[in-house]
């Protein structure tokens, strides 16, 4: 009998469930709906649903306004569906699959039974951003679907491979230990299902497979992939490190926020009982970013103003994304397969792409003019020049379908 899953993915505004059929361990699973809430932070709430041919697209819906309310509307949507013969009532849910953004030490998918989650409840205090939207839904989960099994999926697990001499801060070490002080990386379900797609594309083994991936999105990252595994990634403690976003910093100078702020330490107005954040945190995490340089965070309006303050925050990113792309390729000591684009921005971002390889092109990246700009259909898509040393491409990621894959191939999951 085919078990059903669902991937579920909580962030601060918006909560999005794709549904999974598999038949058997191993099988990989067929996507047979997707639903998600959006607006959750700025008001009316809307729906926008897909199953075959029966499509929904921002219907704004009432009483929603947070991640628990807008997961049970998710749920009561499909079990009402007449045409989503899987569910007919929730009790054919077999598995929820949590993408969890800080998973400490974890270094793979887990099942969550109490421990698990009261330590994820105590890595709050790391990732108090990220990690309290997921555990709201996973709340929700044991109570309105007691038989499901809640299995969390980390972003940090991908990177449980990267060296000590990397993930360690050069800070008092007892103390580091001691309040779990390190890098850690993120975006690491979308790395591992860049990583797998990309080794199939070029028919190589994924641990044959070294790739310099850039997930470029509202919040955007770099990682450097060494035969299959993480070897660096450009987020470290939190994912506030590294490149910047659409509110976030990204890496700067450590005082600079004392500088900014006298009130760097005082508790944030948008702390709450479950969720402690700091000024600091508030202003670099919410409040910075291209938004901050630009007053949007369309950076598709960005890409193509002629405005000064959207030239400088285009030409920042394509800096910072510059610098980890050579840092990479050295750490990788020039053995890479490909420079892979994924995510939001790196699969549309057309003018985007041209530059960056552009300025890489003394690495051996070279971009095709007519390829570039064609939209991005295929899984992976090449969209490098012939002749050129190395592969560039485009990977259209799938985080939601990497979780219900992930579940169907463990049999401790699956089982």
């Amino acid at each position: 009998m085919a078990k059903i899953i669902l991937a579920i993915n909580a962030g601060s505004s918006s909560v999005k469930i794709s549904v999974y059929k598999a038949e058997k361990t191993g099988e990989a699973p067929t996507q047979i709906a997707d639903a998600q809430i959006a607006g959750l932070t700025a008001p009316p709430a809307t729906l926008t649903y897909q199953r075959g041919s029966e499509k929904i697209k921002d219907q704004e819906v009432k009483d929603v306004n947070s991640q628990e309310d807008a997961f049970k509307y998710l749920l009561d949507h499909l079990v009402n569906d007449n045409g989503l013969s899987e569910i007919s009532s929730k009790e054919n849910i077999t598995h929820a699959c949590h993408r969890v953004v800080h998973g400490g030490d974890y270094p793979e998918a887990h099942v969550i039974d109490s421990d698990t989650y009261h330590h994820l409840e105590d890595l709050t205090d790391l990732a108090p951003l990220h990690n309290a939207s997921a555990l709201a839904i996973v709340q929700a989960c044991t109570k309105v679907l007691p038989k499901a099994k809640n299995v969390a999926y980390f972003d940090s697990s991908f990177h449980a491979t990267i060296p000590e001499a990397v993930r360690t801060y050069p800070i008092d070490p007892e103390h580091a230990k001691k309040n779990k002080l390190r890098k850690y990386g993120f975006h690491g379900i979308s790395y591992a299902f860049i990583t797998r797609a990309v080794a199939e594309f070029l028919n190589k083994e994924q641990s044959k497979t070294s790739i310099i991936a850039l997930h470029l999105g509202s919040g955007a990252s770099a990682c450097a992939v060494k035969n299959g595994k993480s070897l660096d990634n450009s987020m470290g403690l939190t994912p506030l490190a590294g490149l910047p976003g659409a509110t976030r910093s990204g890496s700067l100078d450590p005082s600079l926020i004392f500088h900014f702020t006298h009130d760097a330490g005082k508790p944030s107005p948008s702390s709450a009982k479950e969720m402690h954040i700091s000024t600091a945190e508030d202003i670099l995490n919410k409040k910075s970013g291209w938004k901050a340089l630009t007053g949007t965070t369309d950076f598709g309006k960005i890409s193509s103003s002629d405005e000064p303050q959207c030239k400088l925050a285009f030409d920042i990113f394509v800096d910072r994304i510059v610098g980890y792309v050579g840092s990479y390729y050295v750490k990788l000591e020039g053995q890479v397969d490909a420079l892979v684009f994924a995510g939001g921005i790196g699969e549309k971002g057309g003018l985007l792409r041209s530059r960056i390889v552009d300025k890489c092109k003394c690495l051996g990246f070279d971009i095709d003019d007519a390829k570039n700009p064609k939209a991005i259909e295929d899984v992976v898509q090449d969209i490098g020049k012939e002749g050129a040393k190395h592969r560039t491409l485009v990977c259209q990621t799938d985080e939601q379908f990497e979780m219900a894959r992930g579940c169907a191939a463990n049999p401790k999951l699956f089982g």
